[in-house]
């Protein structure tokens, strides 16, 4: 008995094909033509301003989970059902919390790298003292040289 998959695993996993891009390389929409054609302290501006609401998203987050969490733990004479929601509530935002402050955190790290890829005058400014001491070794070294091939030349010619 032979199996036509012999030596293929089976799976019910469908298989991949390959997308029609054809149409993915048409005519440009137009926002994105428009995006293109603005300038880069607008394009800068633009990206300020969406780093700033995503902090401030969370930030208000951590801020309105934190006075909720406050709110619920009052002392008072509750039932159990009343106790179980505030628990099951309290839990909820705790993860919301968790959520919003590790997002910060990512912000932060996101930043963070561009500060430190995206500065290009400090980048600048390094390859131009890298220069400068580089420049000053071949300096060096071609007046090595040269006091070298002097000194060759000048025993050579008094023997």
């Amino acid at each position: 008995m032979s199996t036509p998959n012999r030596g293929r695993p089976f799976t019910d996993v469908s298989r991949r094909a390959p997308l029609d891009t054809g149409r993915l390389r048409s005519a440009r929409p137009p926002t994105q033509a428009a995006e293109e054609e603005r300038n880069s302290e607008e394009y800068l501006t633009q990206m300020e301003e969406d780093w700033n609401k995503r902090v401030d998203t969370e930030i208000d987050t951590l801020v309105s989970d934190m006075v909720t969490l406050a709110e619920i733990a009052s002392i008072e004479d509750k039932d159990r059902l009343r106790a179980s929601q505030e628990a099951f509530q309290t839990i909820c935002r705790a993860e919301s919390m968790v959520s919003a402050a590790s997002s910060l955190l990512s912000i932060t790290h996101s930043l963070k790298l561009l500060f430190l890829l995206a500065d290009e005058q400090e980048i600048a400014n390094r390859r131009a003292q890298e220069m400068v001491v580089v420049r000053e070794q071949i300096a060096e070294a071609q007046e090595w040289t040269i006091k070298g091939w002097e000194t060759l030349l000048s025993s050579g010619s008094n023997s």
